[in-house]
């Protein structure tokens, strides 16, 4: 009869393990091969339930754990294991202690081993969904983690941009400004969160046409739009920019603002008119080399001639007339020089100076001017400023030029203020009036050949063209800021000498 019963027992066993071995690998996160599940079965079952049976329960239950731990070859969770086997263990002894009436009835003993089984995958399925929780409690905070590390990163790079990355909402106000924005338009994140978009927009209804344009366009499309528009600063400065715009969806696919990423492009503008500026330059300076041998070699013939005709002349009235001539014909000799001046500057020999000397002999010639009496000139120069090689007479017609038309701009009392500093890479010199200043269209076509603002007669439109030539060729740069009614100021940059 054992026999029997331990045979029965061992083909159920053999039935229902095949579930029990997936469901026991995922608990405990373990594999057995086919192989190792039959051998485990064959092996450990007959013997398993004899022992059952025989009562030595303790021994069984020990043999299984080491028999499960021999064919997993890895560490296991005895105690969950033990939890599980124990309780079916606990289970069988139990009602074997109660049924011993109905001694070894093979059908009995198959109902009881149902029972047994249908606690014992209870207790398993507890346990498993408790690993399960536990182990989408370990996904969850391991994505949290994940999440928070990249909403970290993230913030960094928005907040440390130089570049202006900013957020508006649907109803036109600031959500978000960095770093950058800060630096460009000076306005800290306190100042404009929740302030409405258009505190950033120009005076003028071009700007606030181009806006709503804007907000049209991104509304509509999901692509980037790109803008080259201008901007108003803090302290009222009007910088031209670049606008990256793109529309900010809400959950549901719906308009709910945009992200604006903003660049500066001052320095780009600026590179931008020198090189336009140097290729009129390069143009001119070939006309004007032709116009000048062209002009040059009749008016030198003209004015021989004149001077001949002095000599001789003994009429007093065509004297004044020859004056008269002659004068004429040495303004237009003067401009054919400057003109072969502006389309090949001589080249003289650099030598290392102290630019703060040359500034100093360029206010000393013009303090001569007569114009001079009523003009106050104050000067700061920088004692430590370091020597630079350059061609002193050319250096010393930029400053004299800029004083002139500082001169010019004044037109009667005022004043003129002179400064040299530098820093580790270049020399600077700033010269500024308070004349009469000039609109931002005029700034911009102040160093053009031949353009100028004075009477007939009074200006060729060179000067200040060959002092920005001449600049030029020191690798520096000259800029002018101005103001209408308020005067101007020209900022000239010579880089250091490298050592």
């Amino acid at each position: 009869m054992k026999k029997l019963i331990v045979e029965i027992i061992n083909r159920y066993f053999q039935q229902i393990f095949d579930s029990w071995f997936e469901k026991l690998d995922i608990a405990f996160d373990k594999k057995l091969s086919e192989s190792q599940k039959v051998t485990f079965v064959e092996s450990s079952l007959g013997i398993l339930c004899e022992l059952v049976v025989t009562a030595d329960y303790k021994l069984a239950d020990q043999y299984l754990i080491d028999i499960y731990t021999l064919f997993s070859k890895a560490e296991i969770n005895l105690i969950e294991i033990s939890q599980i086997f124990g309780f079916g263990r606990n289970t069988l002894l139990n009602i074997f202690q109660k049924e011993k009436s109905v001694a070894y009835d093979p059908l009995i003993i198959l109902g009881f081993i149902d029972e047994v089984f249908e606690q014992l995958f209870a207790r398993y399925s507890m346990i498993y969904q408790n690993a399960q929780i536990k182990q989408l409690e370990k996904d969850r905070d391991r994505l949290r983690a994940k999440l928070e590390l990249s909403q970290k990163y993230l913030n960094n790079i928005l907040h440390t941009s130089e570049t202006a990355i900013i957020v508006i909402d649907s109803k036109e106000k600031f959500t978000s400004w960095n770093k950058g924005a800060e630096n460009i338009f000076g306005y800290t994140n306190a100042e404009v969160i929740g302030k409405p978009s258009s505190l950033l927009l120009p005076n003028a209804d071009k700007y606030f046409q181009e806006l709503n344009f804007i907000i049209d366009n991104v509304k509509q499309s999901s692509e980037v739009l790109i803008v080259d528009t201008e901007r108003c600063t803090k302290d009222s400065r009007i910088i031209p920019v670049q606008l990256s715009v793109a529309r900010l969806p809400s959950q549901n696919g719906e308009y709910s603002g945009r992200t604006v990423i903003i660049k500066d492009v001052s320095i780009v503008k600026q590179l931008q008119q020198q090189i336009d500026q140097s290729e009129k330059l390069a143009v001119i300076g070939q006309l004007a080399a032709g116009i000048a041998h062209e002009i040059g070699n009749p008016l030198a013939s003209i004015s021989s001639l004149v001077q001949l005709i002095q000599r001789k002349n003994k009429d007093e009235n065509l004297g004044e007339q020859l004056v008269l001539i002659k004068e004429n014909i040495d303004r237009i000799s003067k401009i054919v020089r400057e003109l072969v001046d502006f389309s090949r500057p001589p080249s003289y020999e650099k030598i290392t100076i102290q630019i703060t000397d040359i500034v100093k002999t360029a206010v000393g010639i013009v303090k001569y001017d007569k114009r001079v009496k009523k003009v106050n000139f104050e000067t700061e120069f920088d004692p430590n400023i370091p020597f630079v090689k350059v061609v002193p007479d050319q250096v010393l017609q930029v400053f004299v030029n800029i004083l002139i038309n500082a001169l010019d701009a004044i037109d009667g009392t005022g004043n003129v203020f002179v400064k040299t500093y530098h820093n580790d890479e270049n020399i600077f010199i700033s010269i500024t009036d308070n004349g009469c200043g000039m609109d931002s269209e005029t700034a911009l076509k102040i160093f053009d050949p031949f353009f100028t603002t004075k009477n007939v007669g009074k200006g060729t439109g060179l000067g200040l063209s060959v002092s920005y030539s001449i600049i030029k060729k020191l690798n520096g740069e000259i800029l002018v800021e101005s103001e209408v009614s308020k005067g101007s100021t020209f900022f000239i940059r010579i880089p250091r000498d490298e050592k």
